[in-house]
């Protein structure tokens, strides 16, 4: 039986409101497996996400992480080149991959029937993928492209890229997860072979299975097909710690753009800290939905800016809440930039009301609700919370303490982490007004 694809990414988990239920293992080679159970539709998720990301590369090796969340679609010694794909698809399944600054996430979903193709196709990736030249100059191609595309020929695409150089030195943040060509171009077979080897081991991943399964004879599969996989070597996580901004940290970029833009970057905690959720909630006030602080000043009220947005880049070691806007036509940068600093300043003097605390909750508790309706989604919250937030059991807290912040915290969190002293400043402008 074949499931519709809609029907697959809708597959509801639990009734929501209830905690996620899990049981969890490690298997002796240290891979760490979570299992969740449930049976309302005939769907399983299979995922994999190991501790690795762009904070794991060197200053020469920029971009290896993302490049290996596509060289490892290539195949294995037992799955044929360009095959990995086209498994999922026969059996009537969906897959995909992302990576981050620290982590790399694989999954499938599959008719339930389908447990093992997913199971076999993760050990596979595990054990020995194809890891040579020819994947290598293949996926090259496939990254650059995706560069081009996202970031050298996209409006406003060098923003990440321009922030992250000035608001970290010596944190390898500084460069953004995508990498640089010439760093992948530069790279021996050998180089990937052994960041292979490295990172992409058993005792630096997590297995969660998640969906229409049996947890008894689930744990024995994963037994038979990740149990033989050697365990690697320990890996170290980079201990680089970013000294604190001093100062304000302002620059302007010339870009192939029609209306100019600001761009601000403050520092905030790590995410899974007690401090992150009042600051979080600080940008989606400013930009969650059409009645957000900025939307509603900047674009209806004032009429100052075409597009705005405010969001935080949850970093597990201390990462940067980016706020921009796209000016209307005729609006000067230092006015637009006077105007978003405004709306910071009414939330640190003046505090949020109790009730735009409570819609902007409800919203939050909405997506959460929507994102654990989805197997899918509990697979990834699951494996997130393990490898991200200290341990499996955040995944049913999370939600709480986004929950448990007061409008004194929020105010005060304003106040702590988004100072116009300390902060990076870019105004893009449009390359015809760049001075000859």
């Amino acid at each position: 039986m074949t499931i519709p694809l809609a029907t697959m990414l809708a597959a509801p988990a639990v009734a929501q409101s209830r905690a996620i239920t899990y049981t969890e293992f490690d298997l002796d080679n240290g891979l760490h497996v979570i299992l969740h159970e449930d049976h309302s539709t005939p769907i399983v998720a299979v995922s994999v996400m190991y501790h690795v990301g762009s904070k794991n590369e060197t200053k020469d090796r920029r971009g290896f992480a993302h490049f290996f969340e596509h060289l490892l679609f290539e195949g294995s010694e037992n799955i044929g080149r360009g095959e990995f794909s086209k498994h999922v698809e026969k059996a009537g399944g969906v897959l995909n991959a992302n990576t981050t600054g620290d982590r790399t996430y694989y999954y499938e979903v599959l008719p339930s029937n389908q447990l093992e193709l997913g199971l076999w196709l993760e050990s596979e990736r595990m054990l020995h993928a194809k890891v040579d030249q020819k994947g290598v100059d293949t996926q090259r191609e496939v990254v650059k492209e995706e560069r081009r595309q996202r970031y050298e020929n996209q409006p406003y695409g060098s923003i990440l890229i321009e922030v992250l150089k000035r608001a970290y030195t010596v944190h390898p943040y500084q460069w953004p997860t995508i990498g640089f060509m010439e760093d992948l171009n530069a790279a021996s077979e050998t180089d990937y072979v052994n960041f292979y080897k490295q990172f992409y081991v058993p005792n630096n991943a997590v297995l969660v299975v998640a969906g229409d399964i049996d947890p008894t004879t689930c744990k024995a599969l994963v037994g038979r097909y990740f149990g033989e996989i050697p365990r690697g070597k320990e890996v170290v996580q980079p201990t680089a710690i970013e000294p604190p901004l001093k100062g304000v940290i302002r620059d302007v970029i010339h870009d192939r753009i029609q209306l100019p833009a600001v761009v601000t970057a403050y520092r905030i905690p790590a995410n899974g800290t007690k401090e992150f959720y009042a600051v979080d909630l600080v940008n989606r006030l400013l930009s969650n939905g059409n009645s957000s602080r900025l939307n509603v000043a900047l674009k209806e009220e004032q009429q100052k800016a075409v597009y705005v947005g405010a969001f935080s880049l949850p970093f597990e070691h201390p990462g940067l809440a980016i706020h921009f806007a796209i000016a209307n036509a005729g609006v000067d940068v230092v006015e637009l930039e006077r105007a978003m600093d405004s709306e910071l300043g009414r939330i640190q003097k003046l505090g949020v009301p109790e009730a735009e605390l409570a819609k902007l909750k409800a919203q939050l508790e909405t997506e959460y609700i929507a994102d654990n309706s989805r197997v899918a989604g509990v697979a990834n919250n699951l494996a997130t919370a393990y490898t991200m937030l200290g341990g499996t059991e955040q995944v049913n807290t999370e939600l709480d303490k986004y929950l448990a912040v007061t409008v004194e915290e929020l105010r005060q969190a304003a106040v702590d982490h988004f100072s116009t002293n300390d902060r990076v400043v870019l105004h893009y402008l449009p390359l015809s007004q760049k001075q000859p």
